[in-house]
């Protein structure tokens, strides 16, 4: 066990006693509902940072710190900011969308669930990755001394086969549909905290992807 390992676990774990503790956790439910925008930049800042740390550690063997940590961050709790947003904008509009007749189910909180997460899924979340994608490959062609850096030198260097064939095709279906979805079943008030840790694996799972063939 290395000395990053504690560090990391330690992080992890002072967040979810947070979380956890019945008297921060109050505090943590109160700015995540009136302040859910704060709420959603500092989680997935935080969060899917350290899940992006993990998988350096888990595809190397040690603990490196990626180039451009404070920016990698920054577009985390960017992305955050968005999510949040999304969660409401797909619930809501699904939620319309059973009660009029345009998807079937009518009251059935599984449905509700599985559609949100589906359609979330299958048409936002490939933009999110991808811009996801394009910010982190950026700031890596920055942090190699690469300036006047234009889209197209961005795109070319992104290993698209990857992306499509591991990140859309693997991880949507076989994770990202079936962890929303049980998401999606719990109260409004507990989408928070799973997002909050599903951010973890979203780390872990676009950064493994990103070094696959490394």
């Amino acid at each position: 066990m290395k000395k990053g390992d504690l560090y990391w676990a330690i992080v992890i774990a002072l967040f979810t006693g947070f979380v956890v503790f019945p008297a921060t956790h109050e505090i943590f439910v109160n700015l995540t509902t009136n302040h859910p925008y704060i709420g959603g930049f500092v989680k997935f800042a935080l969060l899917a940072t350290m899940g992006e740390l993990l998988a350096i550690r888990i595809s190397t063997g040690d603990w490196k710190m990626p180039s451009g940590v404070p920016y990698r961050a920054f577009i985390w709790g960017f992305l955050g900011i968005i999510i949040t947003l999304m969660f409401q904008v797909f619930a809501v509009g699904v939620g319309g969308a059973l009660k009029s007749g345009y998807l079937p189910g009518g009251d059935s909180s599984f449905l509700f669930a599985f559609f949100v997460s589906s359609i979330m899924n299958l048409t936002f979340a490939p933009t999110f990755m991808a811009f996801h994608r394009y910010t982190d490959t950026y700031i890596d062609m920055y942090y190699e001394g690469k300036r006047n850096i234009r889209a197209t030198d961005v795109v070319s260097r992104i290993d698209w086969n990857g992306f499509v064939s591991f990140v859309l095709i693997k991880t949507i279906p076989l994770f990202w549909i079936p962890a929303h979805t049980i998401t999606f079943l719990l109260p409004p008030q507990y989408r928070v905290l799973v997002a909050a840790y599903l951010s973890v694996a979203l780390g872990i799972l676009l950064a493994l992807g990103k070094r696959k063939k490394k």
